[in-house]
């Protein structure tokens, strides 16, 4: 079932730096072993909302980062919120940090199956024109956000329904804006997560003269190494994060950055 009302003026998920002295950045283990970019593929899920891309990273590579990110300080987000915002109930670690997101746009075989640059079976990009592409990802695709936020559910923790809101920021000092959600995907059922699923909420559809329809929830269950891509913003769909029910869901989280456009009157 869809849900209620209630959550249709759910506030947007931000993505702000944390107020205190930003902590020093990582240092991050190296991308070993990586697919090979010729074996990556974008898998449409939702036509111009839902992007995959299934073994983005090798299980290897994923038990390395869970080792490391569990060294890191992270912080409990309150079980409270603010009024008007979604129920967050995860650890974190948030930083700004250009370096790696340049690293895993440019090392991964990222930018190539963004921006067509590879060949490969690109069933979301194949035979798309650059236009085409522009027109999929809201603009000229430059790179990551370089707030490289990193998300460790564990039982009974959960992101209830939300928005995801695009920012504005410079990136290389170009100024970008972001369109699509990044989710890097570490761990699964395979290494004993169960639970977490990303779920996605269509609106409804109003049909003159008949009953509104509502479509089936959108649900994506967790793959270890898995991308997942989502158009946020004014046209982000409504979705939440299900709660953990045993094991750990770990993630790391970025978003597409393009090229801001002058308007005709040059703002």
């Amino acid at each position: 079932m869809a849900p209620s009302k209630k959550h249709s003026n759910t506030k947007a998920a931000t993505s702000k730096p944390p107020v205190s002295a930003p902590p020093s950045s990582p240092n991050w283990p190296a991308f070993r072993p990586l697919v090979p970019p010729s074996d990556l593929s974008l898998e449409t899920l939702l036509s111009s909302q839902i992007v995959l891309i299934r073994n983005f990273w090798t299980g290897k590579l994923c038990r390395d980062y869970v080792s490391f990110l569990k060294t890191l300080p992270l912080v409990t987000t309150p079980g409270k919120p603010k009024k008007g915002d979604a129920v967050r109930v995860n650890d974190r670690f948030q930083i700004n940090d250009e370096g790696f997101a340049k690293r895993l746009w440019e090392e991964t075989g990222l930018r190539g199956l963004i921006l067509g640059g590879v060949e490969s079976a690109d069933e979301a990009g194949e035979g798309m024109s650059e236009s085409e592409r522009k027109q999929l990802w809201g603009g000229e695709v430059i790179g990551l956000n370089p707030s490289i936020r990193i998300y460790r559910y564990s039982k009974g923790q959960f992101f209830d329904c939300h928005y995801d809101e695009s920012n504005h920021l410079s990136l290389s000092n170009i100024p970008v804006k972001t369109t699509w959600t990044l989710l890097l995907y570490l761990t699964s059922s395979s290494t004993g997560c169960q639970g977490g699923e990303t779920v996605f909420y269509p609106d409804e559809i109003v049909i003159p003269g008949k009953k509104s329809v509502v479509e089936e929830p959108i649900v994506v269950g967790l793959e270890t190494g898995m991308v997942l891509l989502h158009k946020h913003g004014n046209d982000c769909m409504l979705h939440e994060g299900r709660e953990v029910i045993d094991g750990e869901k770990w993630v790391i989280r970025t978003d597409l950055c393009v090229k801001k456009e002058k308007s005709r009157f040059g703002e």
